[in-house]
């Protein structure tokens, strides 16, 4: 069982890189004041992860929220991600570079390849490999990656990816998945928690906010955790930031956890990673 704590508290990623496990995330926040008021705030809160991609188009703003939260840029793990259009191998290394570049940093603590693009995402992993032998990146991993994609991925990798960022709420919990990437120490990370603002309106959340005296956003970002999943909320409003944070005050009880894995049905709100085309 995973020992939750607190906001900054973090899970061990298989090459000892201690990963917070609580992050923002920053999936539609727009460049310049928007994201960078909400990396301060979310530092101000006591998040010590962020996660960006080069495709939302706010790298600039994340790197100067970083410099002007007044937190030393060591004690923050800051993630980006390579796009479908700059994958393959020597694509990727100009990607990352950009990334890098817009960021103003010198190293990033993770990097994914956000789609498994047919045909590129193993030349865009090797990519990967390099950068993470070079030191400039102190975790490498994948998003929306199905097994056969990670299978792929293994067979020829000399590295064992060490996150699989998922599409992940209680109508897709994927256990299976969940199951094989934890036999291969890939640690699994939720985006979409909250079903695109669906939990709001469910009758379960409502009944577990009474029982608990938690927000339906907080019940899920609870389960996450207690799942083992890493989970990045995005949001660019102070009051939200501070409040899907209050979640160590709590925990759920078993039955409550199992009555939210049981709403499983396979529904996505987000791409499939098997049928996508951009």
């Amino acid at each position: 069982m995973n020992k939750i704590t607190d906001v900054q508290g973090t899970f061990t990623l298989h090459n000892g890189v201690e990963m917070p496990y609580f992050g923002l995330g920053v999936y539609l926040s727009k460049d310049g004041q928007e994201v960078i008021n909400a990396v301060k705030w979310a530092v101000e809160a006591g998040y010590r992860h962020i996660d960006t991609a080069s495709v939302y188009k706010n790298e600039d703003g994340v790197g100067e929220g970083v410099k002007r939260c007044g937190i030393p840029r060591e004690d923050l793990f800051v993630v980006s991600k390579v796009w479908n259009s700059d994958q393959g191998y020597d694509t990727t290394l100009k990607a990352f570079d950009a990334s890098l570049k817009r960021l103003d940093m010198d190293y990033l603590d993770l990097y994914l390849i956000h789609w498994p693009v047919a045909g590129k995402y193993k030349e865009t992993w090797r990519a990967l490999e390099r950068i993470y032998e070079e030191g400039r990146v102190k975790a490498i991993g994948v998003s929306n990656f199905m097994q056969h994609h990670l299978e792929d991925v293994l067979q020829d990798a000399s590295v064992v990816p060490m996150v699989n960022q998922m599409e992940f709420h209680p109508f897709l919990v994927q256990q299976g998945l969940m199951d094989f990437c934890k036999k291969n120490t890939i640690q699994y990370e939720a985006w979409s928690p909250m079903m695109q603002g669906r939990i709001f309106d469910m009758q379960e959340f409502k009944d577990l906010s009474e029982k608990y005296g938690k927000t339906a956003a907080q019940i899920v970002l609870r389960w996450d955790l207690q799942k083992g999943v890493i989970t990045i909320p995005k949001s660019s409003k102070k009051e939200r930031i501070i409040a899907n944070a209050d979640i160590f005050d709590f925990h759920l009880m078993e039955e409550d956890i199992k009555l939210l894995d049981r709403m499983h049905r396979g529904q996505r709100f987000g791409p499939d990673p098997d049928n996508f085309d951009f």
